[in-house]
C-alpha cells in the first residue's frame, strides 16, 4: 500500500560541480517567496546516524572498503534519512529538496562499480520504504 503524503519530494541528481547546490537555492527562495515550508537536505547525511556514514564514506583513509559495503552504506544511511527527516516532513506538508538520493545509487553503484542494476534497486525501494516510488 502506498504512502499518502502532503508534502514534495524533490532530488537534485549529478556530479560535483553541476550546479546542484546553485538550483536547490534557487527553488528554495522562489518556493518560501510562495509561503512553502521547505527543508534541504543532503545525501548521504541530513540526521545523525547519517553524517556519520557519510564521514565513513568520504573518508579516503577507507581504500579497501569494497563496492558491496559501500552500496550498503548509502543505503544504511538513506534509510535512517527517510524515517527520521523524509516521512514526518512530508506528513507535514513540507517540500523537501535533496542532494541526491536513490538515483546516485544506482548510477555511481550500479553503473559506476558494476553493482547489479535490479539488486540496487530492490535495496533502494526496501531502504527507502518505497518513498522513491512515489
Amino acid at each position: 500500500m502506498a504512502m499518502a503524503f502532503k508534502g514534495k519530494f524533490i532530488t537534485f541528481e549529478g556530479s560535483e560541480g553541476s550546479g546542484k547546490s546553485t538550483q536547490m537555492a534557487l527553488l528554495k527562495k522562489y518556493l518560501q517567496k510562495r509561503k512553502c515550508k521547505v527543508i534541504v537536505l543532503r545525501e548521504p547525511g541530513g540526521v545523525k546516524i547519517s553524517e556519520t556514514v557519510r564521514r565513513i564514506l568520504l573518508d579516503t583513509k577507507n581504500k579497501e572498503m569494497n563496492k558491496i559495503c559501500e552500496t550498503l552504506l548509502y543505503m544504511a544511511a538513506r534509510a535512517q534519512l527517510v524515517e527520521e527527516k523524509l516521512i514526518p516532513a512530508l506528513k507535514e506538508g513540507k517540500v523537501i529538496l535533496c542532494d541526491r538520493f536513490l538515483d546516485s545509487t544506482v548510477v555511481y553503484q550500479g553503473y559506476g562499480c558494476g553493482i547489479d542494476i535490479k539488486t540496487v534497486q530492490s535495496i533502494g525501494k526496501f531502504a527507502t520504504q518505497a518513498l522513491s516510488r512515489i
